[in-house]
C-alpha cells in the first residue's frame, strides 16, 4: 500500500496561523506545474500533467477509465492528485437511457481503488462499495463494470476507497434521454464543485481528532461582543456567551474544514482561474451543478440572473425560480437560465462563509462580472441546536419550546432537559443498526410518528447531545440563508414530476439517529460507529418509512445507496424523489423506500471525514 509520504510532507500538528484567515483563491493556471520540489518531481516522472477546467467528454457503451497520480499545483504549492484519465474533474460521461454500458477501470495506484455510481439504480455488485458490494479493485488489475441504465438525469461518479475522492477522484455522469429531453436548452454545461486541500488528508484528519474546530476561523471575538452589547444590552450579550460556554459548543460550528485549508473548485479551477462558460444572449442555458466537495455545503446564487430548477438529484421536478439554492455533497441540481447581459458571476460560497468557488457566464472568453462580497458569518440559534422553538421571527413556522438533553456531557443548564424520565426506553429496538416500530396499523402509519425514540446506544461517551423536540422545517432555507432578501430553495419547494414510484403507504417505520461528540470528533448513528453497529435489514418488495432524526449541529446529506428516497411532508404527503436527502441540525425528516434491490447497500453521510468516522450503515435487502 502507498505510503502517503510519497505525496504530501508530514508537519507537527501546530496552532492554526492567522496568516491563512484569508482563504486560498489558488493560481489563475490552477494544475500548471511549476517549481516542483524533489519529491513531487521523482514522483511525477513519466506522468503528464493533470487537466483542469475542461473534463473530457466519453460517451458510447464501451468506456476505460484508468485510475492513476498525476501532479497538480492549485496553490503555489505543487501535490500530487488521484486522478482518472488525468483529469480533475474525472471525464464526463455521457451515456444513454436503456444502454447497458461495460466500464473497465484499471488501477494504476499502489493501493486499491473503486468506483461508485452515484445515484444510479444498478446491480449491488456493480455498486462500488468495497467491503460492502464488492473487494475493490487491486493495484494493476482492472474491473468490469456492467449495468443497465434504467433512468435519466444528471449524476455523477466518486472512489469509495479511502481518501481518494477528496484528492480528486470525482467526475459527472449524464443519461441522456432516448426521447426528446422535455428540458429544452440551447447550451448545457456542467458545474461541478469541489474542494481541495494541500494537506494529506489523513493529518487533516488527525488534527480534528485532536481539536474538533482546529480549522474554524469564525470563532466568536471580543469585537462580536461589543456589537452585541449595543444590539441587545450588557446582560444578553453575557448570557448568551455563558450559554453557549455551558455547553462546551461553539455556535459557528458550521463545517470541519475551512478556507483556512481548502481552496474551493469549479470544474478543477480556482476561483482565481475563472472557469468560464459561453452563450448568445437570450439562449436558454442548462447548469448541471454538482457537488463533488468531500466536505462543503456551497451556497450558489448568479447576481443578477434568476434560477429555474428543473430536476434535483437526476429527477426532474415542476419549475421553481429561486435566485439561490444550497446543496451539500452528493446532491445536484439542474437549472435553467436566461442570460441577457454580457457576464454573469456563477458564485458558490461555502455555509461557514470562509471561501467561495466562481466562475462566469460570458459572451466571449476574458469577460468577467463583479464577484460578491461573502456573507456575513451567522451564530447557530437556539432553534438549530434544541429543535422546534418559535420560528416566527424567521417566518418558518413551528411554534413549540424545544429541548435537548446535554445529560451525557453532565451540563447544568437552566431550561434543559437532563432526565430521561418522559422517555419509552421499552419501544427500543434491540437491534443496533436500526430502532423499529411494530404493531402499529395501517392508520397510523399515513403520517410520520412524531414520537421521539433515542436508542439506549446514544447515551455514550459517542453522542454529545440529543434533541427531544426537533424541527420539521422543510421550508427552512437553513442558517445563513434565512431571510437573506433573497428567494433560496427549500425541500418544501421541490416536487418530483409523476409523483412517487410506488402508490403504496408504509408498512412500517425506522428511526435513526444522526449523533456524534464534537470534543472527541466522533460520527455516528444512533450512537454507534459503523464497526459497532449491525445492518439495517429490509424485507425484499416492503415499503418502509425512514425517519432520520439529527441530534447534532451539523448539516448531514445522506446518501442511501441502490434505492430511491421519497422525502414527504410531516403529513405524510409525497415531495420529491432523492439519492442524497441533507438534514439540518436538529431536524426530524422522512421518506418511504421500497427495498426493490437485493444486495448489500452503503448507507452514510456524504461528508466524507464524517463516513470514515463512523456514520455509516449497511442495508440488506433480502
Amino acid at each position: 500500500m502507498r505510503n502517503d509520504r510519497d505525496r504530501f510532507p508530514q508537519v507537527a500538528i501546530a496552532l492554526p496561523n492567522a496568516g491563512r484567515r484569508r482563504f486560498v483563491r489558488g493560481l489563475v493556471a490552477g494544475g500548471v506545474m511549476v517549481g516542483l520540489s524533489p519529491w513531487v518531481r521523482a514522483a511525477a516522472q513519466g506522468l503528464a500533467d493533470t487537466r483542469t477546467g475542461a473534463a473530457p467528454v466519453l460517451s458510447g457503451t464501451n468506456i476505460d477509465l484508468v485510475v492513476a497520480e498525476s501532479p497538480v499545483n492549485f496553490t503555489g504549492r505543487p501535490r500530487m492528485a488521484t486522478t482518472i484519465n488525468g483529469s480533475i474533474p474525472a471525464p464526463t460521461l455521457k451515456l444513454r437511457e436503456g444502454d447497458t454500458v461495460t466500464i473497465r477501470v484499471t488501477n494504476r495506484l499502489r493501493e486499491a481503488t473503486s468506483i461508485h455510481w452515484h445515484g444510479i439504480i444498478l446491480p449491488y455488485q456493480m455498486d462500488g462499495v468495497p467491503g460492502v458490494s464488492f473487494p475493490g479493485i487491486a493495484p494493476g488489475e482492472t474491473f468490469t463494470y456492467q449495468f443497465r441504465l434504467e433512468q435519466t438525469g444528471t449524476y455523477w461518479y466518486h472512489s469509495h476507497s479511502g481518501m481518494q475522492e477528496q484528492t480528486g477522484m470525482y467526475g459527472a455522469l449524464i443519461v441522456e434521454p432516448r426521447d426528446a429531453d422535455p428540458i429544452r436548452a440551447d447550451r448545457d454545461y456542467v458545474v461541478q464543485l469541489s474542494d481541495w486541500t494541500d494537506e494529506d488528508p489523513m493529518r487533516v484528519l488527525a488534527k480534528l481528532k485532536v481539536q474538533s474546530d482546529y480549522y474554524n476561523y469564525h470563532q466568536p471575538t471580543v469585537i462580536d461582543f461589543f456589537r452585541d452589547v449595543a444590539d441587545m444590552g450588557l446582560s444578553r450579550a453575557l448570557d448568551k456567551r455563558a450559554m453557549w460556554n455551558q455547553m462546551r459548543m461553539n455556535p459557528t460550528d458550521l463545517a470541519d474544514l475551512s478556507g483556512a485549508t481548502l481552496t474551493y473548485l469549479m470544474n478543477g479551477v480556482t476561483p482565481a482561474g475563472n472557469w468560464t462558460g459561453l452563450f448568445r444572449p437570450g439562449e436558454r442555458v442548462r447548469l448541471r451543478f454538482i457537488n463533488g466537495a468531500a466536505n462543503t455545503f456551497y451556497d450558489v446564487r448568479i447576481p443578477g440572473l434568476k434560477m429555474t430548477v428543473v430536476q434535483s438529484d437526476g429527477q426532474n421536478v415542476e419549475p421553481v425560480t429561486v435566485d439561490e439554492f444550497r446543496f451539500g455533497p452528493g446532491e445536484t441540481y439542474d437549472v435553467v437560465v436566461t442570460p441577457k447581459d454580457e457576464a454573469y458571476t456563477i458564485f458558490a460560497q461555502a455555509m461557514d462563509r470562509s471561501g467561495f468557488a466562481r466562475g462566469t457566464l460570458a459572451v466571449r472568453e476574458g469577460l468577467e462580472a463583479p464577484v460578491p462580497a461573502l456573507d456575513p458569518v451567522e451564530w447557530l440559534t437556539m432553534a438549530d441546536m434544541m429543535g422546534a422553538m418559535d420560528h416566527g421571527a424567521m417566518g418558518h413556522g413551528g411554534s413549540a419550546m424545544g429541548a435537548m438533553d446535554h445529560g451525557a456531557m453532565g451540563h447544568d443548564m437552566p431550561g434543559m432537559k437532563h432526565d430521561m424520565s418522559g422517555m419509552n426506553h421499552g419501544a427500543m429496538a434491540m437491534d443496533h443498526g436500526q430502532h423499529a416500530m411494530h404493531g402499529m396499523t395501517g392508520g397510523a402509519l399515513a403520517k410520520p410518528s412524531a414520537t421521539v425514540r433515542h436508542a439506549r446506544t446514544e447515551y455514550g461517551p459517542s453522542t454529545d447531545m440529543r434533541v427531544d423536540m426537533p424541527r420539521t422545517n422543510l421550508d427552512d432555507p437553513g442558517i445563513g440563508l434565512r431571510n437573506n432578501g433573497r428567494r433560496v430553495l427549500t425541500l418544501a419547494d421541490l416536487k418530483t414530476i409523476g409523483g412517487p414510484l410506488d402508490p403504496r403507504g408504509a408498512e412500517r417505520e425506522i428511526e435513526l439517529h444522526l449523533t456524534g461528540n464534537m470534543e472527541r470528533y466522533a460520527w455516528s448513528l444512533d450512537g454507534l460507529e459503523f464497526g459497532k453497529s449491525t445492518p439495517v435489514h429490509l424485507k425484499y418488495g416492503e415499503r418502509v418509512r425512514v425517519i432520520l432524526h439529527n441530534d447534532t449541529m451539523m448539516t448531514h446529506p445522506m446518501h442511501l445507496h441502490g434505492l430511491w428516497s421519497e422525502v414527504e411532508t410531516p403529513d405524510g404527503q409525497f415531495l420529491v424523489r432523492r439519492h442524497t436527502v441533507p438534514v439540518q441540525p436538529a431536524q426530524r425528516v422522512s421518506f418511504l423506500v421500497t427495498a426493490d434491490a437485493l444486495g448489500r447497500w452503503a448507507w452514510h453521510c456524504h461528508l466524507m471525514l464524517h463516513m470514515d468516522m463512523g456514520m455509516f450503515r449497511v442495508v440488506v435487502v433480502s
